[in-house]
């Protein structure tokens, strides 16, 4: 039931802060035959095979003592942090994980942007952020992109009790330096400065490599996107242990056990097979550079995407006019009806085939 078909009556007993609250509201997941979903931003390939064979072993091993799911799971989901940590070339103490990205940002918000000086965040970002901020009560200041749609560094330089932003980021695909990322860090030494990496596995280069330089850098990753795990929920972050143990304290405080057995087996096998990852996000990034090709020959402009999307729109048509011509041949992509990018159109990319049947239908629409 939605909160619209809730009486003022009934939610008496809410608490206020949750009759006010405007939750997120995740990408369309419609009930449609033949449907091709490119809204969502989940990979087209499927996981890494091994990734089945872990989760069938865990199950095979009910009968087994203390392998059975009737028993709770390593609370501290040490092998998948190891398995992490092997991957990235961190230490094992600089990695975080939780119940995915979304629960991990909710803890780093908890954890480090509860101050009394405003956040800062890009106006256009992630659309979780200015969520999490309503949910803690915090005061925002929303910084405006450059008018090329990139983060502009200039605006971080103001007083703040933190920053966060996506990189690449969302939902524009534009990549920001770590050049230009390190000018945040050196000018804000006193926040924790949060760099959302949802996207990056696709052609972008990771801040985890200023992790040991700076005390306040917080880099946040998943696994949802690159390794094709979006229904198995598994989130991480990478800092210096002075801040993992920040959101380790929140963790336990919230949730202890946030990461099951399926879960953590699933993501040590994962993150065990470096090559099937290389090899998926490789093709992601092939299809990419095709699909935009196409979408450029039928005039439309796309900005440059270092993600598993891109962010276009055609200057003679109207995005809302072109997604609902899509949908009515099953094709769903996602419209953001708001200020500066009301008239673009974010778009999952797929697999070559999938991308021939969305250019097929906007040959006819253009």
């Amino acid at each position: 039931m939605t909160t619209q078909h809730i009486s003022s009556h009934l939610q008496r007993l809410w608490s206020p802060e949750v009759r006010t609250l405007e939750p997120y509201v995740p990408g369309e997941q419609p009930k449609i035959d033949n449907l091709l979903k490119l809204n969502t931003n989940e990979s087209p390939f499927p996981p890494s095979p091994k990734v089945a064979e872990a989760i069938i072993k865990v199950l095979n091993e009910q009968t087994e003592p203390g392998n059975s799911l009737r028993l709770y799971p390593d609370p501290d989901a040490s092998a998948l942090k190891q398995a992490i940590a092997a991957q990235q070339k961190l230490p094992v103490e600089q990695v975080f994980v939780g119940n995915g990205s979304d629960e991990v940002l909710a803890h780093i918000f908890k954890a480090f942007f509860i101050q009394d000086k405003p956040i800062l965040y890009p106006d256009i970002s992630y659309s979780f952020y200015p969520v999490y901020s309503q949910f803690f009560n915090l005061n925002v200041v929303e910084v405006p992109l450059a008018d090329d749609f990139s983060i502009d560094v200039t605006g971080y330089q103001q007083p703040n009790g933190g920053i966060i932003f996506a990189n690449p980021n969302a939902p524009t695909g534009v990549f920001l330096p770590l050049a230009k990322i390190e000018v945040i860090l050196q000018q804000n030494p006193d926040s924790v400065v949060v760099v959302d990496e949802a996207y990056v596995d696709f052609g972008g280069q990771s801040a985890t490599s200023l992790i040991n330089k700076y005390d306040n850098l917080v880099v946040c990753q998943t696994t949802s996107k690159s390794r094709a795990l979006a229904g198995l929920r598994i989130g991480m972050a990478f800092a210096q242990p002075h801040l993992i143990a920040a959101l380790e304290r929140v963790k336990n405080s919230f949730n202890s056990y946030p990461m099951d057995r399926l879960a953590i087996a699933g993501g040590v096998a994962s993150f065990e097979d470096q090559a099937y990852f290389e090899q998926t996000c490789q093709q992601t990034i092939d299809n990419r550079e095709q699909l935009v090709a196409q979408l450029v020959a039928l005039g439309f402009e796309v900005l440059p995407s270092k993600a598993n999307f891109i962010f276009t729109q055609h200057h003679q048509y109207a995005a809302m006019e072109i997604a609902a011509k899509l949908r009515e041949v099953g094709i769903i992509v996602r419209h953001f009806n708001k200020p500066k990018i009301h008239n673009f159109l974010r778009i999952t990319i797929g697999t070559i085939e999938q991308q021939q049947r969305l250019i097929d239908r906007l040959n006819q629409i253009i």
